[in-house]
């Protein structure tokens, strides 16, 4: 007589493969198979603190189950990281109600390379960069800053990240209520010199600049804005003669990835809690009004991109090589 299958054990089975699947819908369980062992895995997101409002903690939950998938080494914040007008100071509510309460989940505790976007600047810019001695990872040591990150291959390759402070490149601002007091204590002039110092490294493998406004974006609203415009007229050139590899930007309220004319690769990831229209250009590979963020995973040889939206779904993907 054939043993028969316990009924207990038939539960079990139905409840791993029935109740276990149910419970991470929405998560591409695919993600880390798509990933390279010897990556350096980031995520990177931008427009977000807005104390739990609109979008922002869904996308928070699934930033937790991504990170932890891929075990993520480190997060960048792209701008605008408090809504609607900055922090006043360290002790500001809006360093818990938006970020510590909000982020919480133990795949989210590593470091936080974080840049100022133009509703941080509305309030106490240096106030971000003050957080970076209370904070185990909160990273902003300065308004601009460079980090080497270290590629796992024998050569130990270096992959240069360039934070750029974007907002005293807007001539406009200096004019505006809001900005203008904070933008007008920063020497531009030194920050360009800085970014053409830096630029002119080679030692590195990779030149990744990150800022909080595009050079080029999809949406109607912002296109040819005085903004896009201001950074296509500092940047541009710089980073053509430069060779950069990628421009990483938020702003717009959206998840894109473009290339210029002269290949360097421009995305933007600024739908951490809204989502706003986008609009492909000539030059667009991807566009999507989703609330997400994006994933990078870096090795010497290739760096894959993967929009992630607040669901789990992988909604685009490409490979970058490199040359």
């Amino acid at each position: 007589m054939k043993n028969k299958i316990p009924k207990l054990y038939v539960i079990l089975l139905f409840v791993y493969f029935g109740l276990g699947r149910f419970l991470v819908i929405g998560q591409d369980s695919n993600l880390k198979e798509k990933l390279s062992l010897d990556a350096v895995n980031f995520i990177v997101l931008g427009d977000w603190g807005r104390m739990g409002d609109d979008f922002q903690i869904p996308v928070a939950a699934q930033m937790a189950k991504t990170a932890k998938e891929i075990h993520a080494q480190f997060f960048i914040s792209v701008g605008d990281n408090f809504y609607p007008k900055g922090v006043a100071s360290t002790l500001d509510p809006q360093w818990r109600y938006s970020f510590e309460d909000i982020y919480k989940d133990f795949s989210l505790h590593r470091e936080w390379y974080s840049i100022l976007g133009n509703h941080d600047y509305m309030g106490n810019p240096d106030a971000q960069v003050e957080y970076t001695k209370i904070s185990r990872r909160w990273v902003m040591p300065g308004r601009y800053f460079e980090k080497d990150i270290l590629l796992k291959d024998r050569n130990k390759s270096v992959m240069q990240l360039l934070f750029i402070d974007t907002n005293p490149l807007i001539p406009e601002f200096y004019k505006n209520k809001e900005y203008g007091p904070n933008v007008m204590t920063q020497d531009t002039t030194l920050q360009q010199i800085w970014i053409d110092q830096s630029l002119a490294r080679e030692d590195v493998q990779w030149k990744i600049v990150i800022g909080h406004h595009p050079m080029f974006t999809g949406s109607k609203a912002r296109r040819e804005g005085y903004d896009t415009r201001s950074i296509r007229s500092s940047l541009k050139t710089k980073f053509e003669k430069n060779k950069v590899d990628m421009y990483i930007a938020g702003h717009d309220h959206s998840l894109q990835h473009l290339i210029s004319e002269t290949g360097i690769h421009h995305f933007v990831s600024g739908s951490a809690s809204e989502a706003t229209d986008v609009d492909m250009l000539p030059m667009s590979k991807f566009a999507k009004d989703e609330y997400g963020f994006f994933v990078f995973s870096a090795t010497a040889q290739e760096i894959r991109v993967f929009a992630i939206s607040h669901t789990g779904e992988i909604l685009y993907q490409t490979t970058i090589d490199k040359k």
